[in-house]
């Protein structure tokens, strides 16, 4: 059975649908029937399609993104490739109700919460100011991992706190 990927070309809104035939085979573009791809290096490859020899060249791969930059006859290509659940997901909108949440701010070190700047129901923007934090003499302004409204309020003002404990908790911005 044929496995399937998607390979967005230079943020294409089409993608181009790869197989792979066998187990340990390349990715094809689906309708393609004689293609070669041989490595003819680290990172570089000899592609024959069609009688046409081209060299395919990763400038850059970034798997925590999927995506690879390739230079093919001195053009570069940025591919973005998902497999059929990925794109499933994408499809949902589930990746971006997901990127939407805001995490729990924890306290980054150890030390004394000088002054709490924001209360319970108030809307922050990312990157506001939400409390000051001394650790080793020095005040730290905490500030908004992205925009939310404050949840909870646990840091206290003059209480010392530890490493990873919980200062804030938010809610989605409505």
């Amino acid at each position: 059975m044929a496995r399937k990927l998607y390979a967005h070309i230079n943020q294409g809104d089409e993608p181009v649908l790869l197989e792979r035939r066998l187990p340990d085979g390349p990715w094809v573009p689906a309708g393609v029937e004689r293609l070669d791809v041989a490595a003819a290096g680290k990172g570089s490859f000899s592609v024959l399609l069609d009688g046409r020899s081209v060299r395919a060249t990763v400038v850059k791969e970034d798997r925590a993104s999927g995506t690879v930059k390739l230079r093919i006859g001195g053009k570069l290509y940025t591919v973005r490739v998902e497999d059929e659940r990925a794109r499933l997901v994408h499809a949902l909108g589930l990746d971006k109700a997901r990127s939407g949440a805001v995490p729990d701010l924890k306290a980054p070190m150890p030390g004394l919460v000088l002054s709490v700047l924001v209360k319970v129901g108030d809307v922050v923007k990312k990157n506001d100011a939400l409390l000051v934090l001394e650790a080793m003499k020095m005040e730290n302004v905490i500030k908004a991992p992205g925009d939310a409204v404050v949840a909870q309020v646990h840091a206290v003002q003059g209480k010392a706190v530890e490493k990873g404990a919980l200062l804030l908790g938010f809610a989605p911005v409505s």
